[in-house]
C-alpha cells in the first residue's frame, strides 16, 4: 500500500508558481490575489475583453501582463523598465543564476551573445523564460507559461 501511494504522489503534476502563487487558479482568483499584494490593474493598457490584462505595483520595476482563455491563466509576463544595457546584462545574469538555483537545473540556451540573450526553463508544469535585447532601447523580460 505504501509503495502505491509513494507512486501517486511522483505522478502528480506539479504546477507552475508565479512568486508562490499558483498558476493553475482561475483567473480572476489570480488577479485577485495579485490585488491582495498591491497590484493595480492599468486600465488604459488592458483590453475590453480582459484577455489580456496589465498590472503594475508601486515600488517595482516591472509591470505584468496576464493572458487568459476560458477563464484559466496561460501565460504572465514581467516587462521590466532598466535604463542602462549594463544594467540589463547584470540583472538577467542575477534572475538567470536566481532560476538555476530555484529550479535546480540549467537553462535551454538558444541565444547567448551580449545584446540577446535567452534562457529557457522547463519545470513540470510549465517554461520559464528570460529574454534581453539590448538594441536601441534595453528591454528585459520573464515569461511563464504553463504547459
Amino acid at each position: 500500500m505504501a509503495i502505491i501511494a509513494l507512486c501517486a504522489c511522483n505522478s502528480e503534476k506539479k504546477e507552475l508558481l508565479y512568486r508562490g502563487l499558483p498558476m493553475a487558479l482561475p483567473f480572476q482568483t489570480f488577479i485577485d490575489s495579485l490585488q491582495q499584494r498591491g497590484y493595480a490593474v492599468d486600465s488604459a493598457k488592458t483590453d475590453s475583453a480582459f484577455t489580456r490584462v496589465v498590472m503594475a505595483r508601486t515600488g517595482d520595476h516591472y509591470r505584468l501582463m496576464l493572458a487568459q482563455k476560458d477563464g484559466q491563466l496561460q501565460a504572465l509576463q514581467e516587462n521590466y523598465t532598466l535604463s542602462t544595457n549594463d544594467s540589463t546584462r547584470r540583472f538577467w545574469q542575477q534572475l538567470r543564476d536566481d532560476f538555476e538555483k530555484e529550479l535546480g537545473s540549467w537553462p535551454n540556451m538558444p541565444k547567448h551573445g551580449d545584446d540577446h540573450k535567452i534562457a529557457k526553463f522547463e519545470t513540470d508544469g510549465g517554461f520559464i523564460t528570460l529574454t534581453l535585447e539590448n538594441t536601441y532601447k534595453p528591454t528585459l523580460s520573464v515569461l511563464y507559461e504553463k504547459k
